[in-house]
């Protein structure tokens, strides 16, 4: 039986769109010189024949997928990678091309698309570039609501207050957090995290908030391990006997230095992360997680540009979706 680009696309590990295009010699399909290189070994190992069939216009609906990270980091935060392959799953599903955009690099948008959808936190200059190339426009994990586009989001706070309750049946008041902070890729926007912002309002409600049980740095398990560090110097005796944590990366370093100060977990501390990546599972202990649904967001924003793009009555949604704890040896 001849080798089929469904064949081909299986072994590359990519879509059949995309594949077709290599194939095709279209340069200007946004993938790496190492992924082409790919498919067209396979190609020849496979002894694919293009057939004389006249190709019909399959790849005519485009979309951009513009990231705010760069390729690198999107390697290190599983977060974004998920949303991702939503994103491209279901594309291939409605037959829909996706065009690559990393670091927020808009100028990259030369050809013709027909909708945007953009991942990460975006600055007032930056969705008006946007809206510059067109209006058909959904944002993923960037609450732009108010200002009049479809949005894909994560309850932040409900997940926040079932770590809080689930720690508090255990008789464990005194939680501490590290969390982040980022920056637009311009600068010209703080982000502030929503997790904290959740895990104040209901520790203020409860009673129990302390400011010297926060610790605030970035994303990334290096700022984990220190934030924890500084946690052990400065709190001493009294460490909070739980932490929420605002992301596994982060979970991972903070776990490495409790480890390095001989502070069992979770005989003394207890860690709750935030994501449920695959690194939750591979870290020891292993970690308890909110399980956020990644990508089930990547497929909201497909579904929502698709009817901004055929249903004329279409109203901006703002799509919210839950959590659930995801329960492991890094707690009791």
């Amino acid at each position: 039986m001849a080798a089929t680009l469904k064949d081909i696309a299986e072994k590359a590990g990519v879509s059949t769109a995309t594949v077709s295009r290599v194939l095709n010699h279209d340069m200007s399909l946004s993938v790496t010189k190492n992924t082409r290189d790919t498919i067209i070994l396979i190609a020849k190992q496979l002894n694919y024949k293009k057939t004389n069939k006249k190709v019909s216009n399959n790849f005519q609906k485009r979309l951009a997928l513009v990231q705010w990270y760069s390729e690198e980091k999107e390697q290190d935060d599983l977060y974004y990678m998920m949303i991702r392959e939503g994103i491209e799953q279901r594309s291939q599903q409605q037959k829909f091309d996706v065009v690559r955009i990393f670091n927020n690099n808009i100028t990259d948008i030369k050809n013709y698309i027909n909708g945007i959808i953009a991942v990460g936190k975006f600055s007032d200059q930056q969705v008006k570039s946007l809206t510059n190339i067109t209006n058909k426009i959904v944002f993923i994990d960037d609450n732009q609501f108010e200002s009049g586009y479809d949005c894909v989001l994560t309850d932040f706070s409900l997940g926040v207050k079932r770590v809080i309750d689930f720690f508090n049946k255990q008789h464990i008041e005194d939680i501490g957090i590290l969390y982040g902070e980022e920056k637009t890729t311009d600068h010209n926007r703080v982000i502030t995290d929503p997790r904290f912002t959740a895990f104040k309002n209901i520790m203020t409600k409860k009673g129990t908030f302390n400011v010297a049980n926060c610790f605030k740095g970035d994303f990334t398990k290096d700022s984990g391990y220190d934030q924890m560090k500084q946690a052990i110097e400065q709190r001493g005796d009294n460490l909070p006997h739980a932490f929420f944590v605002s992301s596994d990366p982060m979970a991972a370093g903070a776990l490495q230095a409790l480890q390095e100060a001989k502070i069992k977990v979770p005989e003394r501390v207890s860690i709750f992360s935030f994501n449920n990546s695959s690194l939750a599972s591979f870290v020891n202990p292993e970690l308890s997680s909110v399980a956020v649904s990644t990508k089930m967001m990547g497929g909201t924003a497909v579904d929502l540009l698709i009817d901004q793009l055929t249903n004329k009555d279409h109203t901006p949604a703002r799509i919210e979706l839950d959590t659930k704890l995801i329960r492991r040896k890094s707690t009791k």
